[in-house]
């Protein structure tokens, strides 16, 4: 069994959290499937980060991890504070650097640069600071891919949040990966892919191509501390059946929920 708990993104049900009602009402629903942690993004921002916090404790669930966006970040730190420790949630995370940094060298330097300010101030409230990748973040300049760029010129404050589905969709192994971030990775993110990297697809974990036993021993092996299942464009349209055929495929192997 994992050692760490493996949750449900809430970015997967983004299309039933619309409202308020609609964000009680999908954490009881996940509850019921079995998960005990999610990783809050994709919601409503005109629901008040109180009303959140008291639909995480009715449904008893625990916030491990968020996705704002960087210029949350960049503008509403203390808010960005305010929020994580009213949600108990030690991750803050991005879920992806802004389109203007990603055509160059320099612009991943650039964010990398940005980023490590933001993550120690966070550190310096006992929060950790989470990026979350793509696959673009795979291309390559001067011989290094950006992802390597941004370890290279980031604090170790900042962390990774290895999204293992867009690894692979990029040509790059997801068990290579999580080796070269030991250390800087606390979350992860599972998401299983049908077909090859020419034409990837997502679909419910199990249902596709991945190394699943040997993707949750390596996460083991470094220490992670959540994963979380992220369905954002899965085959199956129907959100939580997609969340139910994961979490019944990982429980059958050994995830611990």
């Amino acid at each position: 069994m994992t050692s760490y708990p493996i949750g449900a993104q809430m970015y997967s049900l983004r299309d039933r959290m619309t409202d308020e009602a609609g964000i009680r009402q999908v954490l009881k629903d996940v509850k019921k499937l079995g998960y005990n942690t999610c990783q809050m993004s994709g919601f409503s921002r005109a629901v008040a980060p109180e009303a959140i916090r008291d639909a995480l404790c009715e449904a008893g669930m625990e916030c491990g991890a968020t996705h704002f966006g960087f210029p949350d970040y960049e503008n509403n730190l203390d808010e960005i504070v305010r929020i994580h420790k009213l949600w108990s949630c030690r991750y803050p995370g991005v879920g992806s650097m802004p389109d203007m940094y990603r055509a160059s060298r320099e612009g991943f330097v650039e964010f990398a640069k940005k980023a490590s300010a933001i993550a120690e101030k966070l550190a310096d409230q006992g929060l950790h600071f989470i990026y979350h990748n793509h696959a673009f973040e795979l291309q390559k300049f001067d011989g290094l891919t950006g992802l390597e760029i941004l370890m290279e010129n980031s604090s170790p404050a900042l962390q990774f949040e290895l999204d293992l589905f867009w690894l692979q969709a990029g040509g790059a192994s997801p068990e290579d990966w999580i080796e070269k971030v030991a250390g800087r990775m606390d979350v992860v993110h599972f998401k299983e892919m049908v077909g090859g990297n020419t034409l990837p697809m997502m679909a419910p974990i199990g249902d596709g191509n991945m190394n699943w036993p040997r993707l949750m021993e390596k996460c083991d092996q470094i220490g992670v501390k959540y994963a979380f299942i992220e369905q954002d464009n899965a085959v199956d349209t129907d959100s939580l059946h997609c969340m139910e055929r994961s979490i019944r495929y990982l429980s059958s192997i050994g995830g611990r929920f």
